[in-house]
């Protein structure tokens, strides 16, 4: 009877141990599968949104193309989910910034996307995202009438952005205003 109940205990406390073992070896395994997983999801994040912000980009300057005559307005909204984008009035470009697990295009060189210049600078971990547009030709920036700067960071809404023509300056461009709503 004793004997029994001795191996008995041993049959429980063995299976005990395998289920651990096995528990151990399935969260070795998930654990493994993440690590190659995630930086992949997050590349492939980092891609959509730099996708994204190329279209941004492109729509601000569809709205102020046709944005017409002197005094019109128009509101465009802007989601930044990562990175900068920013309003420089002194070079009268669209800058959007942001570091990112995704190698967007060939380190160190200029891509052009239609109107949006994009460049990749690799750094030690990740890399450099720079999309830009410039306007010093065609037309004048100022953000809240005036020549200044304004750096929109990430947010959990989107920003309204105004944007109005202010008439002509005296090289006859036109001065398209920034302005937050």
């Amino acid at each position: 009877m004793k004997k029994e109940r001795g191996e008995l205990l041993k049959k429980k406390g063995q299976v005990w141990i395998e289920t651990v073992i096995y528990l151990l070896i399935a969260f070795v395994m998930i654990g493994m599968v993440l690590a190659f997983v995630k930086p992949k999801i997050e590349e492939i994040k980092d891609n959509s949104i730099l996708d994204q912000s190329v279209h941004i980009l492109e729509d601000i300057e569809d709205t102020i193309t046709s944005i017409g005559s002197p005094g019109n307005k128009r509101l465009v909204e802007i989601g930044l989910k990562k990175g900068t984008f920013t309003i420089n009035s002194k070079n009268n470009s669209l800058i959007f910034k942001m570091d990112s697990m995704h190698l967007y295009t060939e380190p160190g060189i200029k891509v052009e996307i239609g109107n949006v210049v994009a460049e990749t600078t690799k750094k030690t971990r990740d890399n450099l995202v720079v999309l830009s547009s410039n306007y010093t030709e065609s037309y004048n920036f100022t953000y809240n009438d005036n020549k200044e700067s304004k750096i929109l960071t990430k947010a959990s809404v989107a920003y309204k952005l105004i944007i109005t023509n202010e008439g002509y300056d005296t090289l006859g461009r036109s001065i398209i205003n920034f302005e937050l709503d």
